[in-house]
């Protein structure tokens, strides 16, 4: 993977307005590193360290904001942790966020530093001296306007308008209002186009390849059918913001199926580390060839809360209270609700690979001694960390901590899910295509042929919730599909005795902005609906 350690400490816009408040002598005084934006850019190996530096931030996206929020608040979770946490949590599952309004505030902060980098290193692309190498200029470019895209989507899905940008701020724009939707997707679109366009055809999903774990054609193409359909979807329009048709989507998705050497490997169990420890099946590790488009994580930081190389979203899913079995210990979050464990066929490889069932596995688990909210008896192996043969936690004998040491890769995109968008994509155009690719999907999940379903938009969109269950989809799947739909979804997992929740529509799906960015702007934006 990319080591992103050695780059240029630039000042970082954390969000878009915490710069307002800054004093004169800040802007004015002699910068205490030794190079500076203004003195940096010279080398094709400065703009790389820049290139690393984009990269660098989506480790950050394994505190698990976005990821942890969305799956609380569709049906596939209740809020969970402890019972003696602060009264925060208990809004999670409620779709409330009323004790505290900062709750999304790191999906914010994350998001603004990723484009501020992206946009940094594209304004200072022309001062380097690429000599004769300008499609290395361009494969930069590409890269870093692909997640400046990623970043834009991860806002626009949670926050709704947000404020879109391909540049950074001056002082005068620091108070700038939200785009509208029409704005911000063109330049999702537009910049994944770019990416499209201009990366080759390689597949870097192997470990053995030097280009391991960087932004490829393929994951540009299916970046752009995901964001295609949701906008669509969701905003009920025929395009993606007037640059992007359902023709030419369908066309970058089945480029993917067809061409990019990307495919589903044979056991589903074997994708995840705790369900392949779990079933004593071995695991086929992170460079396989179902990952299209992955965030990488590694434990190599030892316990040094100062860096930001493990995956930190897991210990906030793993069993409270202490190791149990193949399972090491986490804060509890997040327990799956029956309405999901029984969504699955008892024939479905997947349910035993995503779930834990305390019960089935034999596993002890007493709820009040470990001070568990919302025991439902259900918990994620997926992304579970696990511990040794000697019941440690395999992260803390390597002289790591379990907190922030975790080391599984968050997959943004897998091939699963590409097959079920070229699925929905060529449901009315190729319907037998449609099938064909359904048909891949279930058969990996059941070990057959025989568990095939006709394919519709109602039988893709149930396979994507078994499928890609507990990997942050299943929330937006069900605003795209309809308000109505989310709500009778949601409020169906409600069940008395403290596991009550509720969709409201007035939110129109969206989540709450954090307050302090609405205080910092000034007045030119404004609190999401329903908040």
């Amino acid at each position: 993977m990319l080591k992103m350690k050695n780059f240029i400490k630039l000042v970082s816009l954390s969000s878009l307005f915490v710069l307002g408040g800054c004093s004169e002598d800040f802007i004015t005084n002699t910068p205490y590193t030794q190079q500076v934006e203004e003195n940096f850019y010279k080398t094709p190996q400065d703009g790389f360290k820049g290139l690393v530096a984009v990269y660098d931030v989506l480790q950050r996206e394994g505190y698990g904001g976005w990821l942890l929020t969305s799956e609380i608040a569709s049906d596939n979770c209740y809020g969970g942790f402890g019972t003696a946490d602060n009264t925060v949590v208990l809004d999670w599952d409620r779709f409330q966020f009323v004790a505290d309004k900062e709750m999304n505030d790191p999906v914010w902060e994350t998001c603004y530093i990723g484009i501020y980098r992206a946009n940094i290193l594209l304004e200072n692309m022309d001062r380097i001296d690429w000599g004769s190498n300008t499609a290395l200029k361009t494969q930069y470019e590409a890269e870093a306007r692909f997640l400046r895209a990623h970043f834009h989507f991860e806002l626009a899905r949670m926050f709704g308008d947000v404020v879109a940008l391909d540049h950074t701020l001056t002082a005068a724009q620091f108070n700038s209002p939200r785009s509208t939707k029409e704005e911000t997707y063109a330049l999702i679109a537009n910049d994944f186009k770019f990416a499209i366009e201009n990366l080759g055809s390689e597949n870097y999903s192997q470990p053995s390849n030097a280009n391991y774990g960087r932004i490829t054609k393929w994951a540009a193409e299916a970046y752009m059918a995901k964001a295609f359909l949701f906008y669509t979807d969701y905003y009920k329009t025929a395009d993606l913001a007037g640059v992007v048709t359902k023709d030419q989507a369908t066309e970058y998705i089945n480029d993917v199926v067809n061409n990019s050497g990307h495919g589903l490997v044979s056991d589903f169990s074997s994708l995840w580390v705790a369900a392949a420890a779990s079933q004593a099946k071995t695991y086929v590790g992170e460079g396989n060839t179902e990952m299209v488009f992955a965030i990488r994580y590694n434990s190599s930081g030892n316990a040094n809360w100062n860096l930001h190389e493990g995956n930190r979203f897991q210990v906030n899913i793993a069993p409270r209270g202490g190791n149990i079995g193949p399972y090491a210990q986490g804060w509890g979050g997040a327990p799956v609700t029956p309405a999901l464990y029984e969504a699955y066929d008892d024939a479905d490889t997947r349910r035993d690979a995503t779930i834990i069932n305390f019960a089935e596995e034999k596993l002890d688990f007493d709820a009040e001694a470990r001070g568990q909210r919302q025991y439902t008896g259900y918990a994620w192996k997926k992304f579970c960390p696990i511990t040794n043969a000697a019941g440690e936690s395999v992260v803390v004998a390597g002289g790591g901590d379990f907190q922030i040491d975790n080391y599984e890769d968050y997959p943004v995109i897998r091939f699963a899910d590409v097959l079920l968008m070229a699925a929905e994509l060529n449901l009315t155009s190729s319907a037998s295509f449609a099938q064909v690719c359904l048909d891949k999907v279930r058969a990996r999940a059941f070990g057959d042929d025989i568990h095939t379903v006709a394919v519709t938009k109602a039988s893709i969109m149930n396979e994507r919730r078994l499928e890609l269950a507990l990997e942050g989809q299943r929330y937006f799947d069900l605003i795209r599909e309809g308000l109505d739909v989310a709500k009778t979804a949601i409020d169906a997992s409600s069940m008395s005795g403290g596991y009550e929740t509720s969709f409201r529509p007035e939110t129109l799906g969206f989540f709450a902005l954090p307050q302090s960015q609405i205080l910092l702007s000034n007045g030119s934006i404004t609190q999401n609906p329903g908040w």
